[in-house]
């Protein structure tokens, strides 16, 4: 018999087979916009959690409103304990929970339909997860995504959900990004950090930014101190803080950018142990005014600040384009 391991990536995420007498945990050890959002999106009030990452009412078989997450740096839409025991969830058998630090068991429920919004992500096998270890009542992962275009204003404090194929429209944004799907996850592959090509993934799950070791090597990142991270299976990972003096995405460079760094098993899941890679958390997401994430289309939108905005239009005019924030 065999057990689904399912990628917890920002929170939790990708699904690969292993054996049932895979030992349960196995820990990592240490490592030393212009515009408003869409009107023809629905849009749903945020609500800032603990750890500074976003949540929206979610109906659990008709339970709830439960605060959930949008997690773009999870595989799977995922539920608690509380939740499990509120709806009354039938038992869906186990999965191994691939963490940002860890290996573990977890159980599975079976739901029938969970909504948020006019819109609902139907018949799924949920990892049941300790709240105090999510910071929320549940996670919307990946899974539910692909149909949808996800538009997070900082700005209004509001999340919309659209149908990403109602239309295909720029909507006011500065910069679109062309990325590239594996396992569900958008990956930006030519972003620059100090002069190295590295891959950027999108992670609303996380409010840290994180680098791997390759990344680190390759810019010879100095560290600045160690810090400390639970990971959604409560187990801690070590990872070692350095700030990074450009990061640059289609032109645009964030400069001074604060980046831990750490090897994970969410990076080795994604085929990408010992590439240059990052997860941009929602630390380095707020310097926008509006981030949207379009899955079907594969792109990622981002909509600088006004002055920002300003700088580009008239460096483009005088040729001398590269904004930094």
């Amino acid at each position: 018999m065999r057990a689904r391991s399912i990628l917890a990536a920002g929170v939790i995420g990708i699904a690969i087979p292993v054996a049932a007498n895979t030992p349960a945990t196995e820990a990592v050890p240490p490592v030393s916009a212009s515009g408003l959002v869409d009107p023809a999106a629905e849009v749903l009030a945020l609500e800032q959690e603990r750890h500074s990452r976003l949540t929206l009412p979610v109906l659990v078989e008709g339970a709830g409103p439960f605060a959930f997450m949008i997690d773009t740096g999870s595989q799977a839409t995922a539920i608690t304990h509380e939740i499990r025991t509120a709806a009354n969830l039938s038992p869906a058998g186990k999965a191994v929970l691939v963490g940002m630090a860890s290996r573990r068991e977890v159980e599975l429920a079976s739901v029938g339909r969970i909504d948020f919004g006019s819109n609902s992500f139907t018949n799924f096998a949920a990892p049941v997860l300790a709240r105090e270890h999510v910071g929320a009542d549940g996670i919307i992962g990946l899974d539910a995504l692909q149909d949808f275009r996800v538009l997070i204003d900082f700005r209004r404090q509001t999340i919309a959900v659209e149908d990403a194929s109602i239309k295909e429209k720029r909507s006011g944004y500065d910069i679109v990004v062309r990325a590239k799907s594996r396992l569900g996850q958008l990956l930006i592959t030519d972003a620059v950090v100090e002069g190295v090509r590295a891959t950027v993934i999108i992670d609303t799950g996380a409010q840290a930014s994180l680098g791997n070791t390759a990344l680190r090597e390759k810019i010879k990142a100095r560290r600045a101190e160690d810090v400390i991270t639970t990971d959604v299976n409560g187990v801690d990972i070590v990872g070692e803080l350095a700030f990074v003096r450009s990061l640059s995405i289609e032109g645009l460079s964030l400069t001074n950018v604060p980046l831990t760094f750490a090897d994970t098993p969410a990076f080795a899941a994604l085929g990408l142990k010992d590439k240059p890679v990052l997860s941009l958390g929602m630390q380095h997401l707020a310097l926008f005014d509006r981030v949207a994430i379009d899955f079907s289309r594969q792109r990622i939108l981002f909509d600088v600040p006004a002055d920002i905005a300003r700088a580009m239009r008239d460096a483009k005019r005088d040729g001398s384009y590269s904004p930094r924030f």
